[in-house]
């Protein structure tokens, strides 16, 4: 294999990066927490979209619990972001873990 189609490889390679960056952000992924009385909703770039809390749990006696609740939910829905990019990392290098490439999305 010459220098030149190595180069075109790896910019083709980084053209799908970018792409596969870019349809990231449109993938959810939701976390849960207290049996689902709080969710929370990541886009696969592990950006938070939105926080939805049960009307029910909203109290100032419950302040400590409704925080503990959003950091687990939060946690839950930015690993399942991981997941997503991991997965699509995975199909451009066929499985192979590249270092430096593989590690972009964790």
């Amino acid at each position: 294999m010459d220098m030149s189609s190595l180069m075109q490889q790896a910019q083709q390679m980084q053209a799908k990066m970018v792409t596969i960056q870019e349809e990231l952000k449109s993938r959810k992924a939701t976390g849960t927490a207290g049996g689902g009385m709080v969710t929370v909703t990541a886009n696969g770039n592990s950006e938070i979209l939105s926080i939805e809390i049960e009307q029910e749990i909203i109290s100032v006696d419950e302040k400590e619990m409704l925080q503990d609740l959003i950091a687990a939910a939060t946690n839950d829905a930015l690993r399942k972001a991981k997941a997503i990019g991991k997965e699509e990392m995975a199909k451009l290098t066929g499985g192979i873990n590249i270092p430096g490439v593989s590690n972009l999305f964790s």
